[in-house]
């Protein structure tokens, strides 16, 4: 059964006000590894736990499902991914027109959800008529009147930066339809730390989706500033690639060909990379684009402790073996 997200975006009548004031009600628990806090709800037994959405109100789950999990599934698989996501309490859902099909998929999956849940699109156009275009075709994929938080894909270079921000670029498309109620939150991902400090000094994002993984941490330097700048000036922080290791190396057997990478998918070693995502100051992380590693992500995150000193140790050694898929240079 369904648990409802939290009141600010859920509608919800008689006896599911219970469940909302638990929600309110829920234990905070706070850690300090690595000298960050961070704010943990406790859930029910089955159910992810959620953590604020900036300061919006929002409390989403740990845990996101991402549109690239599901392109080219069987309609009805993607109904059960979708519903196994639904019972163990996952509210946020990522997609973006890139994902081939994902849009059409979730579209029809998650149309008898919608108002439970936080769905976030993305575009990779740099103009506002561009970004209007993309924009309206996501909205009937989808299904939906509203997009809860809609992004800047794949900011990769200053010159993305510079064109999203230029006369007739695409902020201004973003800043009008806000105030229509057609987004509720604006953010972007990216994979350029240069670029995506320089669009937080440019406009205050509700969120940011970003690589926060040991490899890039501890090999590639890729993420300390980033999270700091975030922290500082107030942006969410979404968390991708949490258990990515390497590019997939020449001649290796792709386990997972659905992946451009080399995933962490033995258990126990999933486990501490993404107990390191989500031991730094990060709302929520999307899994790997496959189904199993989504419900293998999923499972580890029922089980969250924030990481030990010990274990960071560890994992900085391990990340020495690896080749970060993204560092400071990229």
């Amino acid at each position: 059964m369904f648990r409802p997200g939290p009141e600010s975006f859920v509608r919800i009548k008689g006896g599911c006000m219970k469940r909302r004031e638990f929600l309110k009600k829920a234990l905070w628990v706070i850690g300090s590894i690595i000298g960050i806090g961070r704010w943990n709800i406790k859930a029910e037994e089955g159910i992810l736990p959620r953590r604020p959405y900036g300061k919006t109100g929002i409390n989403l789950s740990i845990v996101g499902l991402g549109g690239a999990s599901v392109m080219k599934l069987p309609q009805k698989q993607v109904n059960d991914i979708v519903g196994w996501a639904i019972d163990h309490g996952i509210n946020y859902f990522d997609v973006a027109p890139t994902y081939g099909d994902a849009e059409l998929l979730y579209g029809v999956a998650l149309k008898k959800y919608r108002n439970k849940i936080f769905l976030a699109c993305k575009t990779l156009e740099r103009d506002a008529k561009g970004a209007e275009k993309e924009f309206t075709n996501s909205l009937k994929r989808l299904q939906t009147e509203h997009i809860d938080l809609y992004q800047f894909h794949a900011i990769s270079k200053m010159e993305d930066v510079e064109r999203i921000f230029a006369p007739g670029g695409a902020m201004e498309f973003f800043l009008k339809t806000r105030e229509k109620g057609l987004i509720r939150f604006i953010g972007f991902s990216a994979h350029s730390e240069e670029a995506a400090l320089a669009a937080m000094d440019r406009f205050d994002f509700d969120s940011v989706l970003y690589p926060v993984n040991f490899v890039m941490y501890f090999s590639g330097n890729f993420g300390p500033e980033l999270l700091k700048k975030a922290r500082e000036k107030g942006v969410a922080v979404l968390a991708i690639k949490s258990i990515a290791l390497q590019r997939w190396r020449k001649g290796q057997r792709r386990t997972y060909p659905r992946l451009w990478y080399e995933p962490l998918a033995e258990s126990e070693k999933a486990s501490l990379a993404l107990r390191f995502t989500l031991s730094q100051p990060v709302v929520a992380t999307i899994p790997p684009a496959d189904p199993e590693l989504f419900k293998l992500v999923v499972n580890l995150a029922m089980k969250y402790t924030p990481i030990k000193a010990e274990e960071i140790q560890f994992l900085k050694k391990l990340s020495l073996n690896y080749e970060p898929i993204f560092s400071l240079q990229s």
